[in-house]
């Protein structure tokens, strides 16, 4: 016989989440932590005495004291097993209906298709998802389709994931030569945590500034390293301007000393590459001196925090500074985060979600990294209430209406 328990200890939800294909960061008991503006609660599915299925519902307020539940990637279970499904979900409808919940919203991560990049984006579909969604909808779950538009969705539909095997090998010709270009112009990359705080988050508001985006403060990334204080970290790469004009000085003298030793019977394509080395090395000699000038000794390029549950990561934030986008810091920045995550033990790693229709700026910077990249359901909906489809449009018009407020204070 199913039941289900609410309140089941975040230690017993967390270990069984883990050993699911479905593992995702956004189903693991901290994700409630960092969520503060929602109540959370965490509900175990049980066949007998053994659990099956386990959910951290996360509860939002809604105007006339309603609220809505909202599954992040979960819940979690054996989607083939039709009749725990239905237990599931049946179950579902009548837990969120105790917190006057008008809807449940759940976007699981069941793969539709994979398509692996480094492998001429063969795709290959996965039809037992397509009867997962008819058994779905036999049940009363309204599914919201393949939406094509990032925005449509919470989470993105569509994501680029790496995996730790073959994850060195598979990297483009023009990765890898990417990557050594920028530790050859002195590039540093360092790990940490709450002391690469500050830096950051300046990385993050200068990306908010460069895109007209609100992203996130220093208190909720602070809050991401105290949820996840054993697993997660930030990576930032620096540039030693005074060390990088050392270098680029002394390049400078002896560019100028082979051109004293010019001839005339100097080919002059040696002579045109001199001529074009010099000004490069001049070009960026100003441009260190400016920012060197302005009191900035090692400027932070890129960086990025990330979070690991199980043997899973994810890539949550990144940013830049536009300024010394000549060095291609990401690039770096991106891969170093990777390997560093694969040598503390995950297997895999989020990216993030990409345009669907593989054109985008997201793709084509992730694409670099020879992704697979997979196409999740969507979102599904359980109907509580008659007024649920005006709750999604209130939840939906408060979204709009805070990003344009925080566009406005930006």
């Amino acid at each position: 016989m199913y039941h289900y328990q609410i309140g089941i200890s975040p230690e017993i939800h967390d270990e069984f989440v883990k050993k699911s294909e479905l593992a995702n960061l956004l189903q693991s008991s901290a994700w409630a932590n960092v969520k503060k503006q929602w109540d959370n609660e965490i509900v175990g599915f049980f066949k007998d005495e053994q659990l099956v299925a386990s959910a951290s519902l996360l509860y939002r307020s809604l105007p006339f004291g309603f609220t809505m539940c909202y599954v992040a990637r979960g819940p979690i279970l054996d989607y083939k097993d039709k009749e725990l499904l239905q237990f599931v979900f049946t179950s579902l409808k009548t837990i969120a209906k105790r917190k006057k919940s008008l809807f449940v919203k759940c976007d699981p991560s069941l793969v539709l298709s994979k398509t692996v990049i480094h492998k001429d984006c063969t795709t290959c579909s996965n039809p037992e998802t397509k009867e997962i969604i008819q058994s779905l909808q036999a049940i009363g779950v309204i599914w919201s389709g393949l939406s094509t538009e990032m925005s449509q969705t919470i989470q993105p539909r569509i994501q680029a994931k790496i995996y730790k095997e073959g994850f060195e090998e598979n990297l483009p010709k023009s990765t890898k030569q990417a990557i050594r270009t920028a530790l050859n112009k002195g590039i540093e990359v360092k790990y940490g945590r709450e002391e690469l705080l500050d830096d950051f988050t300046t990385l993050m508001r200068k990306t908010e500034v460069r895109k007209d985006i609100h992203l996130r403060n220093e208190e909720y990334y602070h809050q991401l390293l105290a949820a996840y204080e054993n697993s997660s970290f930030i990576t930032i790469a620096y540039l030693d301007l005074e060390k990088r004009l050392e270098e680029l000085e002394s390049k400078l003298a002896k560019n100028k000393l082979a051109a004293e030793a010019f001839s005339q019977e100097t080919k002059p394509g040696k002579i045109k590459n001199n001529e074009e080395e010099r000004e490069r090395l001049v070009q960026e000699i100003a441009f260190l001196n400016t920012h060197i000038e302005s009191g900035v000794k090692v400027a932070p390029l890129s960086g990025t925090l990330t979070i690991e549950f199980g043997t899973t990561s994810v890539n949550l934030y990144a940013g830049m500074d536009d300024t010394f986008k000549q060095y291609n810091a990401p690039i770096l920045t991106w891969y170093s985060t990777a390997k560093q995550s694969f040598d503390r033990g995950t297997l895999w790693q989020n990216l993030g979600g990409v345009e669907g229709d593989f054109k985008g700026g997201l793709y084509l910077f992730k694409s670099k990294y020879s992704p697979t990249i997979e196409e999740y359901i969507g979102e599904l909906t359980i109907p509580i209430h008659p007024l649920y489809p005006l709750g999604g449009q209130i939840y939906k018009l408060r979204k709009k209406l805070r990003k344009s407020i925080h566009r406005k204070k930006s």
